[in-house]
Formats: C-alpha cells, sequence, structure tokens
C-alpha cells in the first residue's frame, strides 16, 4: 500500500520510495527513508496536502506526492515471515523486517526491437514469450518472476521501441509504464553491433533522470567483428552502469543482476544524472520550460520535469495532452509555444529535429571516446540471402512455394498422427461405454464430452505444423522480408507495408495479429488493418476446413484448401480497397520498417513456440470447447420425453427377437443394419424436438436459402465462441452410432451420409459438395469468434468498431456463401 491510502492516526513504515529526479532526493531529504516510522497527523479537505510526523517533523505532502511511497503497517512488518518477534517490537526490530520486504525489487526490460530483450527476459525467468525476429512481437508487457542472491525480482518485458516518441502505441505503452508504475530499475537492453542507433532510447532514459542498467547484448557479436569497446568509459560518460551479455546462452545475467542490486541499493559509484546538452539555445528553452512548471504549485510531480520540458519542444501530443490536463494558469503550454517559436526562428529548424540531432551527436562524440570498430560478417550472409529471396523475380515465386510448403506439409504430414488420434478417441469412447453404466451420465460423457472435445483434439498435429512454419519465419527474419516484398502489393490497396506481417500473423491467431497492428504508426492504417485482419484463416479454422475438405474433395485436398486462404486473402485486399475509398482517407505513411539480420532459430525456440500454442490450443479444447459441447449435448439430450412418428422401441425389439431366434448369418446382417437405420431415424427425430432443435429450426428460415440446414446454423451459431466448436458441435449432432462398420464411425462418414428425414428433400443428402463449399466459405468470412472481437474493441478503443466487423463480416458471408450455392448448381 501507499501513504496516501492511510488515514489520520495510522502508522506505518517507509518500504521504498518511487518517484524520480529531484522529487525522489527531496523527499528522501526530509526523512522519507527506507525503515523510517511515519504517521499522518491530518488531511485538509478536497483531498489537499496531508500532515505527517516523521523524524519528529511534521512535514505536509500532496496526494499525488505520498502515492509514491510505499508503506506497511507495524503489525505487517511483524508478521514477515523471515523475522520472528517476540514481546514488545521496538523500531530496530521493524527496520530490520522492513529491509527484507524492500529485498522485492521492480525492474523493466526496455529495448529496440530485435536487440534480445525478450530472449533475456525468457532466460532469467523461464518464461516462454516467443521470440521473433522482427519488430513488434512483444505488443503488451510480459511479467514473471526471478529470485537471485536474497532478492524477488517482479520482472516486466515492455514492448520493443526505438524511442519513447508518443508515434505508436507501444512507444506510449513503455513511456506510461515507466511514470506510471514506476520501476525501481529500468534494465536497457542493447544490441551490441548496432550501438549508435540503440543508444538513442537511452539518451531518452538518461532525460527521464530514473535509475538505469544497460545490458550490452549480443556482446559476442562485437568481439568477434575485432571492435573494441571502453565499456567503463561509456559507463562514466552516460552515467549508467553497463554489463555484457549474451542472452541466448545465458552469459553475464549474473553480473547483471547483481549490478541491478548495487544500483538499487544505491552502492554503485559510477551511478551519476547526468544532462544531455542540447547546445545553449535548447537549454534555455528547457530551463523556462522548467521554472515555469516549478511555478505551478498543483503540477504534479512524478514526472521528471527536464524530460517533460523536453517533450514539450518536440511538441510531443501526449505530453501537451498531460500539461493541459494538470496545468492550472495555462502558463506552462503558452511558456512552451514561445519557447519553441523562439528556437525555430534562431536555428531555422524544427525543435524535434534539433533535439533529436542533439542526442545523435551526443551518442557520436561517446562512441568516437569509447569505441574502435571493426568489421562484422553478420551482414555478409544476409546479403548474400537476399540476392535470391527478395530478387525481384525469384522473391515472390519463392515466398508462395513457402506458403504452398506450409499449407501441403499442415494438410498431408498432419493426416497421419491426426488418424492415430482419432482411432485412440473412437477406442476410448467404446470403452467407456462398456465399462460405465448405462444412462445420462454414459451419454454425457461418450456421446457429449469425448465425441465432441474429441473430434476437435484429433486436429492438435496440423496446428502444430502450421505454427513450426510460422515460427520458423519469425524467428528467421525472413517474415520481415516478406513485408518488405509485399509493400507494393499493399500500397496498392492502400495499406502500409508493415500491415502484411499482422495478416500472415493471422495465419496462426487473429488474436495477437490485431494486437501487433501496434506496430503501424498511422491510426487509420491500423484500423483498417485490424478491420481485415480476420479474413486470414486462423488455425482455428483449420480443423474445420480439414474436416469438409477431406470428406468432400478427397482427390484434391491441397488445392481447395489453398483455394480457402487465397479467397480469404482476396477479400481481405478488396475489402482494403473498398474501405480506403470509403470510410478511410488517410494520407500515405512512408514504409519504414528494420530488415535485421537473418538468424538461424533455436531448436529450443521453435519447441517452445509451438508447445505454448498447442497449449493454448488445448487448454481451449478444455474450456471454451468443453463448455460449448456440453451445453451444445444438454441442450440436444433434452427433454427425454418427445412424441416419434412411430414405436422405435417396440420396432427395435422385434428385430432383436428376430437376430435371437435365427441362426443365418446373412439375415442376422440384415437384421443389424435395419436396427442401426431404426436408431439412427430415432435420435434424428429425438434431436430435431429438442431444445437443440427448436432453436436450429428457428434460425433455419434465415440459412434455408444457403442450402443449410439447421444442424448447421447451430454449428454455425456455436463457432462464435471459437471456431473449433464448429467441429465439437457437428461430432456431438452427428454422432457415430452402435453397430456402424469401423470406417463408418468417422465424422467425415457421417457427414457424408446424412440424408433429409422429411419434406420435399426427405432421402436427399444433406451436404453435397456444392453445400460443403458454401459452408466452408460461411465459416472463412463470418462473424470472428468472442476472443477477436473483444482484441477488436480493446485495440481500437471502441466497441462499434468490434460491432461493425461482426455485422459486416456475417453479412458479407451470407452473400457469398448464397453465391457460390447459387452458381455451383447452376453448373454442376
Amino acid at each position: 500500500m501507499n501513504l496516501a491510502e492511510l488515514h489520520p492516526g495510522a502508522k506505518a513504515v517507509i518500504v521504498k520510495v518511487k518517484g524520480h529526479g529531484s522529487f525522489r532526493k527531496r523527499i528522501m531529504e526530509m526523512g522519507f527513508i527506507k525503515g523510517q516510522l511515519v504517521e499522518v497527523i491530518k488531511r485538509t479537505p478536497f483531498r489537499g496536502p496531508s500532515e505527517y510526523n516523521v523524524m519528529g517533523y511534521h512535514v505536509s505532502l500532496r496526494p499525488n506526492e505520498a502515492h509514491l511511497i510505499e508503506v506497511i503497517t507495524p503489525e505487517m512488518a511483524a508478521d514477515l515471515p523471515e523475522q520472528q518477534f517476540e514481546g514488545i517490537i521496538d523500531l530496530d526490530k521493524l527496520k530490520t523486517s522492513v529491509n527484507q520486504e524492500g529485498k522485492n525489487i521492480q525492474v523493466a526490460f526496455v529495448g529496440n526491437p530485435n536487440c534480445g530483450k525478450t530472449s533475456l527476459f525468457n532466460f532469467v525467468s523461464g518464461a516462454r514469450e516467443h521470440v521473433g525476429n522482427y519488430s513488434g512481437v512483444t505488443v503488451e508487457a510480459q511479467y514473471n518472476t526471478y529470485d537471485f542472491n536474497g532478492y524477488h525480482f517482479l520482472l516486466t518485458d515492455l514492448p520493443g521501441t526505438y524511442s519513447l516518441t508518443a508515434y505508436t502505441p507501444e512507444e506510449l505503452y513503455v513511456r506510461k509504464h515507466i511514470f506510471h508504475n514506476n520501476p525501481d530499475i529500468v534494465v536497457n537492453v542493447i544490441d551490441a553491433s548496432n550501438l549508435e542507433r540503440n543508444l538513442y532510447l537511452t539518451t531518452q532514459l538518461i532525460d527521464m533522470d530514473i535509475k538505469v542498467v544497460i545490458a550490452l547484448n549480443m556482446y559476442d557479436d562485437l568481439k568477434n567483428s575485432g571492435a573494441f569497446l571502453d565499456i567503463d568509459k561509456l559507463s562514466r560518460l552516460l552515467g549508467i552502469p553497463i554489463i555484457p551479455t549474451v542472452a541466448t546462452k545465458g552469459e553475464g545475467l549474473n553480473e547483471l543482476f547483481n549490478k541491478v542490486i548495487d544500483v538499487y541499493e544505491n552502492r554503485d559509484p559510477n551511478v551519476r544524472h547526468v544532462h544531455i546538452n542540447y547546445g545553449r539555445e535548447v537549454e534555455q528553452s528547457i530551463q523556462a520550460i522548467r521554472q515555469t512548471i516549478k511555478e505551478d504549485t498543483l503540477f504534479p510531480v512524478s514526472m521528471s520535469h527536464r524530460f517533460l520540458a523536453i517533450k514539450l519542444l518536440e511538441q510531443d501530443g501526449h505530453a501537451i495532452r498531460f500539461v493541459t490536463k494538470h496545468q492550472v494558469n495555462k502558463d506552462i503550454l503558452k511558456t512552451g509555444y514561445h519557447e519553441i517559436s523562439r528556437i525555430e526562428g534562431i536555428l531555422s529548424e524544427s525543435s524535434e529535429a534539433i533535439i533529436t540531432d542533439a542526442k545523435y551527436g551526443f551518442i557520436s562524440g561517446a562512441l568516437k571516446e569509447t569505441l574502435k570498430p571493426g568489421y562484422s560478417r553478420r551482414w555478409f550472409h544476409t546479403n548474400a540471402i537476399d540476392k535470391i529471396l527478395t530478387h525481384k523475380f525469384s522473391g515472390m515465386p519463392l515466398f508462395l512455394f513457402f506458403m504452398f510448403l506450409m499449407f501441403y506439409a499442415t494438410f498431408q504430414l498432419g493426416s497421419y498422427p491426426m488418424d492415430w488420434i482419432d482411432s485412440g478417441v473412437g477406442l476410448l469412447n467404446e470403452f467407456l461405454k462398456q465399462v460405465l453404466p448405462a444412462g445420462m451420465f454414459n451419454d454425457l460423457i461418450t456421446d457429449g464430452i469425448i465425441t465432441g472435445v474429441g473430434s476437435v483434439l484429433v486436429f492438435l498435429p496440423n496446428i502444430l505444423i502450421l505454427f513450426l512454419f510460422i515460427s520458423f519465419m519469425e524467428d528467421t527474419g525472413y517474415m520481415a522480408r516478406a513485408a518488405f516484398m509485399m509493400d507494393k502489393v499493399m500500397h496498392k490497396i492502400g495499406l502500409h507495408g508493415r500491415s502484411f506481417i499482422p495478416l500472415i500473423m493471422g495465419f496462426g491467431c487473429n488474436v495477437p495479429a490485431i494486437m501487433a497492428t501496434r506496430t503501424i504508426r498511422n491510426r487509420t492504417d491500423r484500423l483498417l488493418t485490424i478491420l481485415i485482419t480476420p479474413f486470414m484463416s486462423c488455425s482455428a479454422r483449420l480443423p474445420v476446413y480439414i474436416l469438409f475438405v477431406g470428406a468432400f474433395f478427397p482427390n484434391n485436398p491441397t488445392s481447395v484448401l489453398i483455394g480457402l486462404y487465397l479467397t480469404g486473402i482476396l477479400l481481405a485486399v478488396v475489402t482494403a480497397h473498398l474501405f480506403n475509398k470509403t470510410l478511410f482517407k488517410s494520407k500515405e505513411a512512408p514504409f519504414v520498417m528494420e530488415l535485421p539480420p537473418y538468424r538461424i532459430p533455436s531448436f529450443r525456440s521453435i519447441v517452445k513456440h509451438m508447445w505454448d500454442k498447442s497449449e493454448q490450443y488445448l487448454k481451449k479444447v478444455g474450456g471454451v470447447i468443453l463448455i460449448a459441447v456440453v451445453i451444445i449435448w444438454v441442450m440436444g439430450y433434452f427433454p427425454r420425453e418427445v412424441e416419434f412418428s412411430k414405436d422405435y422401441h417396440t420396432e427395435m425389439a422385434l428385430l432383436k427377437h428376430q437376430m435371437n431366434q435365427t441362426s443365418d448369418s446373412i439375415e442376422m446382417e440384415t437384421c443389424q443394419r435395419q436396427l442401426t437405420t431404426l436408431h439412427i431415424q430415432m435420435e434424428s427425430e429425438h434431436l430435431s424436438q429438442s431444445y437443440l432443435g427448436k432453436v436450429g429450426r428457428l434460425i433455419e428460415p434465415v440459412i434455408a436459402p444457403l442450402g443449410f440446414e439447421w444442424r448447421m446454423g447451430i454449428a454455425l451459431l456455436s463457432g462464435t465462441a471459437a471456431k473449433e466448436v464448429v467441429v465439437g458441435t457437428m461430432g456431438v449432432l452427428l454422432q457415430a452410432n452402435e453397430g456402424a462398420e469401423p470406417d463408418e464411425q468417422t465424422l467425415m462418414f457421417r457427414l457424408r451420409e446424412l440424408k433429409y428425414e422429411a419434406g420435399e428433400k426427405a432421402g436427399q443428402p444433406v451436404f453435397t459438395p456444392i453445400i460443403a463449399l458454401a459452408f466452408l466459405v460461411f465459416v472463412l468470412i463470418y462473424s470472428p469468434c468472442i476472443g477477436v472481437v473483444s482484441a477488436i474493441a480493446k485495440e481500437t478503443g471502441r466497441w462499434r468498431w468490434a460491432l461493425f466487423m461482426v455485422t459486416y463480416t456475417t453479412f458479407l458471408a451470407w452473400i457469398l456463401a448464397f453465391a457460390v450455392k447459387q452458381i455451383g448448381t447452376l453448373f454442376f
């Protein structure tokens, strides 16, 4: 808890003082230090300052200042497990206890994309966060813990960012996290082979006046190039300790965290706050703005005044909004605009460019004094590979070949383990039918859970193969090249080349793909990319595709599968072009994107990524899919008492009696087939009169023009929870029946054999290849799952965009499925 939460009369012991720069120094000089007892004397009305007693002095603090002081009550200190107390608890014992509590250190990892930040985070914490060799893999903070040398580290892996401006959501996210969460130490991870570019972010951390430790990562690359870096001298110039690391091998990590402890405990002599000299005119403007901020007595003190002044000079939109919200007399912004006008008039350049040039000048000067460059062959192999993979003639055919190979392997290689799992599920189901006592519980377990969940589980190998290819392309750096090659195509439809990476990620899962759009700087481009990403066939749709393609297009499954994916891409292109002409009319954004060097991904990294995705899939199977199939089974199972068109039980009893009376094998086989047919007819008739059947009949008029039967409507409705549920629902609705031949127990066979029971179409197959194709097109396009809808609302900040997505995709799905059915019927 913090000091602002205490009521008058309450006492507490200070654990930690957060905040930055002069505020932290001033507050500690006044006696607010770790282990000190503080008492709340009184509060003023209207959330004004409160009076506190510390070290015998009465001191007033505003609520936003008191909020930055973490405390625990004396009782809480006494209860800490590390220290046992007997009798009277004196202040010295409380301080000892507080020191134990103060060994919780909050560490935030900050760095450029591709600097190895997430690799370092994963190695230390044992996390399985994906490491991709392109920007924007980590699109939100990841959290974990780490215990080292008696300290408990609360680790945060922040999104990769090149700077702390407010151009992109991840830049603003990192900046807000540092100011709002006040990490004790920021670990700035730097690519040792690209110091000049990486140190730009470091200069902004220096301006923020916070505690920083630099992890000089990929240090082996720098040494192998023959370069020499005077680390101690660079550390003194920056006022920041620097520790060489190789995150992928775990080298230097113990030294890094020992240094974090030293900086946290104020034991490192090299730590000092430096001011980057931006030149006489800019420094004069910074000082003028800082002085105006200080004069506003009610202005928040949690942010470094120098950093805020620099951001105002850079005309940073978020900084301007922050000042507008908190300033009282409007003088801060007035001074800022005056100083911008003054220095731009004197130096004939935009204030932002002046500050950026000064930062790079500082970096260049520091590296001239400390770095002796070497020669790196790091880019030699990358350039050689790029001559082939990104060549104007060979690049695109190779990309299409890789896509074909991915889908071919997903379908063909995945079919073998899929059959093994399918057989295992069938044997388990049959075993449980025999072992469990007959009744509703038996039916729930076998016909409901095992059949429904098993129908989805069998596609796990296909999911793994798909993510193997996607992970390999991400980790090697090829994904960034694909975006590079596709920029011209994306530009033609009004999108940015960066949009290609989220769209490709959408083949895995639409949720992280939508989150990855944060790397697109232009809001309009970002919103447009979000609205077309669900057209990319995610892995959740893959089980539906494989089921229906295998059932109705067994002779050319790869072609149909690729056709579905290409249809989704084509729809995304057409929709983007249409929206660009109507909803969004934005100015063109430049294509700026890092092309990292190729790297050979580690086997450990790829396996971790595959396991992570399979774990998510299995959790979904055991979560939302399990719940959905149970609900569907219950709705299909009740009511038990329905009025049948004929007495099935009597007819089946007669057939069983006839089988017992005869020894003729042919007659027995005939009776068995009739018995199976009667059983199927009875179950189908019961299902049509169940609660589920009533819901299906209710929505059937809407989907009837598409050639869809009510069972298909139920499956589509359940698919809004998760697309895999479509398969699980069909598994429950069309469960294999006792007495069927082994090959007839498969869901594919049941789909092919499903017939209309009544009406004009009685006896006709429900699914034909044309109807199956129309169904697949509908599944490809219609409303994304709940997770995607939620992600759209979160990323756009408005539910209206999510509802718009659900509406227009479902409407488009109906139109195109209708077109497929009509055209297909006309020609075939």
